[in-house]
């Protein structure tokens, strides 16, 4: 056997078990969470937690609490990760997540957006969703400076801090804003999350739990936010992001720059254009939103018009 067919045999299997362990403990959170949902201040956890999706039928947000959990469990125990490498995911996924469960349960729809709440920002009022962007901003930057450079001998290691910062906060953003349909996040999650766990199997591959862990956890969770019983709301779609970003991070300047101008310019782009409306109208966006979907029931056809009466 050769070096670099053992070498790929032991990143396959680190990616498997980072990717058990993610799914195994999300299962095990969301059980947990969904059998005794927690309460706040007198209010019951189910009313705090419940939300109505968009066909009006309620559903949990207790998804969003159990992925953070689960990618937490799975990047903590999976094998081959160095200390700083584990401390950057925990931090990447938890602080989003939490700053996305304040948004969850505290925010209010009227200011949205970057220009909505960073408006608000201006005229002195601050909103949740500022304090989200602010503190996810933050925990970017610091999960990047945890991380350290995939090539630290090389000149720019501040530049590549604020690049990776950027793309971590940017892609925690970017995330949240695919969580309005049933497994729509998640879809998006695993199909860009995919070929950063194989791109993660190269040089970097000492990152490759960094993000099996929350693919796993998304996948597991995926049955459950298909049947519109649950949703990962901020908390889990702002956690899977930044994950993504910190993964992504692990590439080489080149692509990450790529990387970046894809996520800031459809974050841009949300801010004038439906991701939805677009999503349904391109026929192969649509097959694949709707893949594994409830069938979006049909508006009623209008009741016929009643025949005049005759004249007298």
């Amino acid at each position: 056997m050769t070096r670099s067919t053992s070498t790929t045999g032991f990143t396959t299997g680190r990616l498997l078990a980072g990717s058990l362990l993610g799914a195994a403990a999300a299962r095990a959170a969301y059980a947990g969470l969904t059998r005794r949902p927690p309460g706040l201040n007198g209010t019951p956890g189910e009313q705090l937690w419940g939300r109505t999706n968009h066909r009006g039928e309620p559903v949990t947000l207790l998804e969003g609490p159990a992925f953070v959990a689960g990618a937490a469990a799975g990047g903590l125990l999976a094998p081959g990760l160095s200390g700083r490498t584990r401390a950057a995911a925990l931090l990447a996924g938890t602080v989003p997540g939490l700053l996305g469960g304040y948004d969850d349960l505290s925010g209010s729809a009227d200011s949205r957006g970057f220009k909505g709440h960073l408006g608000a920002l201006a005229r002195g009022e601050v909103t949740t969703g500022a304090v989200k962007i602010l503190g996810i901003g933050a925990a970017g930057l610091a999960a990047a400076a945890i991380a350290g450079s995939p090539a630290p001998t090389r000149p720019g290691r501040v530049f590549d801090i604020l690049l990776n910062g950027a793309l971590i906060a940017g892609s925690a953003n970017l995330m949240n804003l695919f969580d309005l349909r049933p497994g729509r996040a998640i879809k998006v999650g695993l199909i860009t999350g995919g070929p950063l766990a194989l791109t993660a199997a190269g040089p970097a591959g000492a990152a490759s739990a960094v993000v099996a862990a929350p693919l796993g956890a998304a996948a597991a969770l995926l049955p459950t936010d298909l049947a519109e019983r649950a949703m990962l709301g901020d908390t889990g779609a702002n956690a899977l992001g930044a994950l993504l970003g910190l993964a992504a991070s692990r590439l080489g300047r080149g692509p990450r720059l790529a990387a970046l101008a894809g996520v800031a310019g459809l974050n841009a782009a949300s801010e004038f254009v439906s991701f939805t409306k677009v999503i349904q109208r391109t026929p192969v966006l649509h097959r694949l939103d709707m893949l594994g979907r409830r069938p979006v029931a049909a508006a009623p056809a209008p009741a016929p018009a009643a025949a005049p009466e005759p004249a007298v």
